[in-house]
């Protein structure tokens, strides 16, 4: 299993078209995907939001919002599950 994170920092006033873009559009794309087990998505109230997909091999990308919402450039980093 390959665990991806998404970090995204919204304008303020963006953070809910973000919110649910993400919700409606970014994470169904990534559910079509064969090798998607799971997501879940998160917000915080200092306008940022993080998406966390599970997959069995090979991730997807998440689509890009539109540019003019975000602070910043979206961050993401894929981990592996530690066998303790």
């Amino acid at each position: 299993m390959i665990v991806r994170m998404v970090e995204m920092a919204a304008h303020p006033e963006a953070h809910q078209d973000l919110v649910d873009w993400a919700c409606a559009v970014a994470v169904p794309e990534l559910e079509r995907n064969l090798d998607h087990v799971s997501s879940e998505v998160f917000t915080s109230t200092d306008n940022r939001l993080v998406v966390i997909s599970r997959w069995r091999s090979s991730p997807v990308a998440l689509a890009d919002p539109p540019r003019h919402w975000l602070r910043r450039e979206a961050h993401s980093w894929d981990f592996s599950p530690v066998d303790r």
